[in-house]
């Protein structure tokens, strides 16, 4: 029953947008690693347009239950069962992947995760390949609308390491491990999807 699965209403309400984007980079055959599954809503809803990916679902150990009712429910012939995945341990538990999707989770990790992140990606990623991160970002310091910094000042409130990134700054990160900013989309709700894609 919907009641007893773990929910999202911010999942529920940006999957089809993100999609619509995603389609148009994952377009060939392959194996997606998605990172922090949470609820799994977005899992479900690719994976089940997008009968070409192989989706692998993760998530950090904290929360790697989350998905695992609504995932199981699905029982689609593309989705992998979700692994435990430390952005921060090495190596990580999937050695190669075709593409790599997260969504709502740089402004959750710390600075130093973020970063593993970006290596991690980066070294499972294979040439030519495309990572789509989702989120709220900043550009030069600067929020893109009211909300997101009101959001931010609430993240940080709420917690010292989080708090909505800088474009610019995830550029830096990403170019020390040959991963380049290809594409950037606007999104609802004021959040956007960088594509970064291996060199």
């Amino acid at each position: 029953m919907q009641n007893s699965k773990p929910f999202s209403q911010a999942c529920e309400n940006n999957k089809q947008p993100i999609l619509d984007v995603i389609r148009s980079v994952f377009t060939h055959p392959g194996l997606i690693l998605e990172i922090g599954s949470g609820t799994g809503q977005h899992a479900v809803h690719f994976t089940t347009s997008l009968h070409h990916l192989t989706w692998q679902p993760s998530d950090h150990p904290s929360n790697a239950e989350l998905c695992q009712a609504r995932i199981q429910e699905a029982n689609l012939p593309n989705m992998l069962p979700p692994l435990t995945l430390d952005v921060s341990s090495a190596p990580w538990p999937l050695a190669g992947f075709d593409g790599a999707f997260s969504a709502n989770t740089a402004h959750i990790m710390g600075w130093p995760d973020v970063k593993a992140m970006f290596r991690g990606v980066a070294a499972g990623l294979k040439p030519n390949q495309s990572f789509c991160l989702y989120g709220p970002f900043c550009y030069n310091g600067v929020h893109t609308s009211e909300s997101n910094q009101q959001f931010d000042l609430h993240l940080r409130n709420q917690a010292e390491h989080m708090g909505i990134r800088d474009v610019n700054d995830l550029e830096g990160l990403a170019s020390a491990v040959d991963l380049t900013l290809a594409e950037d989309f606007n999104m609802p709700a004021n959040n956007r999807l960088l594509v970064w894609r291996k060199q």
